[in-house]
């Protein structure tokens, strides 16, 4: 990274991080006392991020029903308000900061632990990057795990890259989709991961996609996998991560797993998988047209005039 200015092209900025293994190799599970209300761990691997008033906050959905029973929008909430609340089902807890997490993962004996960060498209794109770059560097890292060899940033459209290369420049980068045609511009883009819906995998485009991704050596995760079927199917199809909300359930999973596994999925999946992926397909359109892709944005950054 020290040799990185600003007139470094963006491609050259991005950076695979050393924390990719196969699900064959994985044998350590993270157990924070963060908030998720589906399991008996309160959290996924995936921590998603929605800014309140100037405070990066973790939650999952965009407003307080499910968790906190209230019905506003955490983005229309100022911190004040936010972390008086305590989550319905027991135990009780608050609303998770970023700093939180990261004061967390910065204790002794963490630092194989890495997170991935799914950065919102409902806030507001500036705000919630500075946000973060702030956080991230006002917390010291583990003495020999420096946080961009920690944490990889969640991208779901392509106007977030100049951004991750403004605040967190070096910082790994994955895009998390639903679309395999929308995914496709990003391997144009030397050493973005990706992090896509486990359906649109399942499809014979969706499989030529993960070969291609592994032939370009780009780490492939799929979500939101809690079927053992489908923890089976990721493993066999050497799958760089899953995003679960039952990680002890996968461990077992994987331990059990040998070569020889076929997972049978029966006629009901198959047409649950053909319409979520007419889904996306429409969806996906709909996507590119709000969002874009603006090549030229992302390849280059401007040079800097004496």
């Amino acid at each position: 990274m020290d040799n990185i200015t600003v007139e470094t092209p963006l491609l050259e900025r991005m950076t695979v991080p050393p924390v990719f293994k196969s699900l064959k190799s994985m044998n350590k599970l993270a157990e924070p006392s963060l908030l998720h209300p589906r399991t008996e761990f309160p959290t996924r691997a995936l921590y998603q991020l929605r800014p309140s008033t100037s405070v990066a906050n973790i939650n999952q959905d965009a407003n307080l029903k499910r968790c906190f029973g209230r019905p506003e929008k955490i983005i229309d909430c100022d911190w004040n308000f936010l972390s008086t609340l305590k989550t319905l089902k027991d135990p009780q807890q608050s609303m998770p900061l970023l700093v939180d997490l990261l004061e967390y993962l910065a204790s002794p004996g963490l630092e194989d632990i890495w997170v991935l960060l799914d950065i919102k498209l409902d806030n507001d794109a500036d705000d919630v990057m500075r946000l973060i770059g702030e956080t991230i560097r006002r917390v010291p890292p583990s003495q020999n795990r420096p946080w961009h060899e920690r944490i990889v940033l969640g991208c779901w459209a392509a106007k977030y890259l100049p951004l991750c290369d403004d605040y967190l420049p070096g910082f790994p980068i994955t895009h998390i989709g639903f679309s395999i045609l929308y995914a496709s511009h990003f391997l144009k883009i030397p050493n973005v991961s990706f992090n896509l819906l486990q359906a649109v995998l399942m499809t014979p485009w969706g499989c030529a996609f993960i070969k291609k991704a592994k032939t370009l050596q780009r780490p492939i995760f799929a979500w939101t996998i809690n079927d053992e079927k489908r923890m089976r199917w990721g493993i066999r199809k050497e799958l760089d991560g899953v995003i679960t909300d039952d990680p002890k359930l996968f461990l077992e999973v994987r331990d059990g797993w040998h070569e020889g596994v076929k997972e049978r999925f029966g006629i009901m999946v198959w047409l649950g998988v053909l319409r979520i992926n007419l889904f996306a397909l429409v969806f996906g359109f709909l996507f590119r047209r709000k969002f874009g892709f603006g090549d030229k944005k992302i390849f280059f950054r401007p040079t800097v005039e004496d």
